[in-house]
């Protein structure tokens, strides 16, 4: 599962996070807009509001199910076919690296019809393009309802571009994870 966002979507992560007590059937990757710096306040912030494992996610590591990973500043973040992380410093995309829809189409290659991307707040029309990737490999691509992010432009371009499968408000989309934790 891969979740991206940007401006007023770390408020969101910070309800949904602590609710979820179990994810060992896979693994949650965040992409997030956020400063070009070296800093782990992200990962540190994250971590305190869970017990799962949080990790930066580091190059040609392995994906390991149960764990929280978030893109590291200023890399876009790949996905290879023997579900290890790739990490790439090619020019931004809606003045953004990571790029959210960088993450979701490789993402969308690599997993297909098993994945579930999920688009927060944002200022951009940064993650249609990646959702409709994910629509188009099978997987399923939910958008915040617009309606309850602190910043609409980024899942309303998603629900304008036809690339969203579900609308969700914040309840709903924790609910949703908790229910694919528990499928297994």
């Amino acid at each position: 599962m891969i979740i991206g966002g940007s401006a007023g979507s770390l408020e969101v992560l910070l309800q949904v996070i602590p609710k979820l007590i179990d994810i060992k059937p896979f693994a949650l990757i965040l992409v997030l807009h956020r400063k070009s710096s070296e800093d782990n306040t992200l990962e540190e912030l994250i971590a305190l509001k869970t017990a799962l494992p949080v990790k930066p996610v580091e190059d040609k590591t392995a994906l390991i199910p149960g764990s929280i990973y978030i893109a590291p500043a200023d890399y876009h973040l790949l996905f290879e076919k023997d579900c290890t992380f790739a990490l790439d410093i090619s020019e931004k995309i809606h003045y953004s690296r990571p790029s959210i829809d960088v993450a979701f189409e490789s993402a969308a290659e690599v997993f297909g019809k098993t994945l579930v991307a999920i688009l927060l707040s944002g200022a951009n029309a940064d993650g249609t393009r990646g959702l409709k990737a994910v629509k188009s490999h099978g997987g399923i691509a939910i958008v915040q309802d617009p309606a309850t992010a602190e910043m609409p432009f980024m899942p309303q371009s998603a629900i304008d571009g036809g690339a969203a499968d579900r609308i969700m408000d914040v309840q709903q989309i924790t609910t949703y994870i908790q229910s694919i934790a528990l499928k297994v």
